[in-house]
């Protein structure tokens, strides 16, 4: 396993370096010859990829526009300030398109000529994960015709929403698949060995994550029913200690190839979490510090003496081999807090979700127990009185459940760190009275879109014209 994650690493390292080019061109000449490779090679270069998309701009670039860290030094304070050119777009396209897409496509082919329903269904969700993360980001992107080359030059960018419906159409049949019994898949799925009641559950909650994105609460309420249940289920990539091979795409960002670049100056979430800021969040019932200190370092080693996100050894959110959250338990039971508000399940229910979360907590959740010394974390439940006006969440006097929808989109945002979800959710709820409130970086606008690459408006015919620019609002969240 460790050879055949270098190997397909290296191919994926080789995509960053990609001359310009569509998203299809060279599908099938690729010098490791993928048409050839096994489903199984090719579910496991789908995973890997997939990680890769995740974790490269996805991660970094939503994360100094969300408050998470700050771009501090080089090109990464010109993006801080929103200044950012097309050709900086192209290798995060590449991951979603030539990598994971690719792979994905390819898998589900030979899989089906050998009736490996098992391993199909898996490669869709993957599938569905790198498209679903492409129109959040970009927007319209090409769904239908991406992938084949001979038929398709010049793949179609399709509307956003009729992506979104395709993605959703797409984990249902992934489910389908999984459901079906029909199959094998073993130690070539590097996350859960095969396990199609977890892949099952992911694709759930990836079905809330799409449908939350449309504000259709009450389907994603009943898709997160179903979605991952427990932390164990959580999808998480896999990370190692051998540079340039498997370790945690932040941490080699942050304290190898780009160390200052990034760091937490000034974040709005170290403002939340931070128990010296005047805008903790702690309270009677809450205490912040663990979570604190595993997400972030007060004196950094990489940006010394300023506070920056945490590499430490083996415990820091971003240390070597920390696992990176892809699709978890955390997201799928704050859907179901946040959707059971929206779609009229009640105060009670939504407050009973977010109670079951604090819960979670409590026990020291997805935090490294390295910081889970006394004292420094406290997740008590939470009752209707303390979202009553004068309550301990509702100091200033809204409506109940308007106090309660701030704290349930205030726990999605900082338990996102790291994620572009928690941009998702920002944009998604900007224009709305309670949330995440966040001040540009630069200028008076905040940015509401990644812009399509270079190689891609250079070689696709059918790429927008005029092309979208940051601060123009995707169909979604109009």
């Amino acid at each position: 396993m460790k050879r055949i994650y270098k190997s397909v690493f290296s191919v994926l390292l080789g995509l960053q370096f990609l001359s310009c080019s569509s998203i299809v061109e060279n599908l099938n000449v690729d010098p490791n010859n993928p048409t050839k490779s096994t489903a199984s090679l090719l579910l496991t270069g789908a995973e890997i990829a997939n990680m890769a998309t995740q974790e490269g701009m996805a991660s970094r670039l939503t994360s100094i526009w969300d408050g998470y860290a700050t771009g501090a030094d080089r090109q990464w304070l010109d993006y801080y300030n929103y200044n950012v050119t097309a050709g900086v777009y192209d290798a995060d396209w590449n991951l979603v398109y030539q990598a994971t897409n690719a792979n994905a496509l390819l898998a589900i082919d030979q899989a089906t000529a050998l009736g490996n329903r098992k391993l199909v269904g898996i490669a869709k969700v993957l599938r569905a994960n790198a498209l679903a993360t492409g129109t959040e980001l970009w927007g319209d992107i090409p769904f239908d015709q991406a992938g084949d080359i001979v038929k398709y030059p010049s793949p179609a960018f399709e509307p956003q929403a009729t992506v979104y419906t395709k993605l959703l159409a797409l984990l249902d049949d992934a489910i389908a698949d999984l459901k079906s019994g029909v199959g094998t898949v073993t130690t070539e799925d590097i996350h859960f060995g095969g396990d199609a009641a977890k892949w099952t559950q992911v694709a759930y909650t990836l079905k809330a994550r799409l449908l939350t994105d449309m504000k259709q609460y009450d389907a994603a309420y009943t898709a997160a029913q179903t979605g991952v249940s427990v932390y164990a289920n959580s999808l998480y990539a896999p990370h190692g200690n051998t540079a340039n091979v498997n370790q945690n795409a932040y941490f080699s960002f942050l304290a190898s190839s780009r160390t200052g670049d990034i760091n937490a100056v000034g974040a709005y979430n170290v403002g939340l979490l931070n128990p010296t800021s005047a805008k903790n969040r702690s309270n009677a019932k809450t205490i912040e510090t663990a979570r604190f200190k595993f997400y972030y370092l007060e004196v950094g080693v990489n940006s010394p003496g300023k506070v920056e996100p945490n590499t430490t050894g083996t415990t820091g959110f971003y240390a070597q081999t920390a696992s990176f959250p892809l699709v978890t338990y955390q997201e799928n039971i704050l859907t179901l807090a946040e959707s059971a508000l929206r779609s009229g399940k009640g105060f009670a229910t939504a407050l009973g979700h977010l109670n079951a979360y604090r819960a979670f907590l409590s026990t020291g959740g997805y935090i490294n127990s390295a910081y889970l010394t006394a004292g420094t974390f406290k997740y008590d439940p939470y009752v209707a009185a303390d979202f009553a006006a004068g309550g301990i969440e509702n100091i200033d006097g809204i409506t109940s459940d308007n106090a309660l929808l701030r704290e349930i989109l205030q726990e999605r945002y900082v338990s996102f760190y790291g994620q572009h979800l928690g941009w998702d959710d920002e944009r998604r709820t900007r224009a709305e009275a309670y949330g995440i409130k966040l001040t540009p970086n630069n200028g008076t606008l905040l940015p509401w879109r990644f812009i399509y690459p270079q190689n891609e408006l250079n070689s696709n015919a059918n790429a927008p014209k005029p092309v979208p620019a940051t601060f123009e609002i995707p169909a979604i969240y109009k």
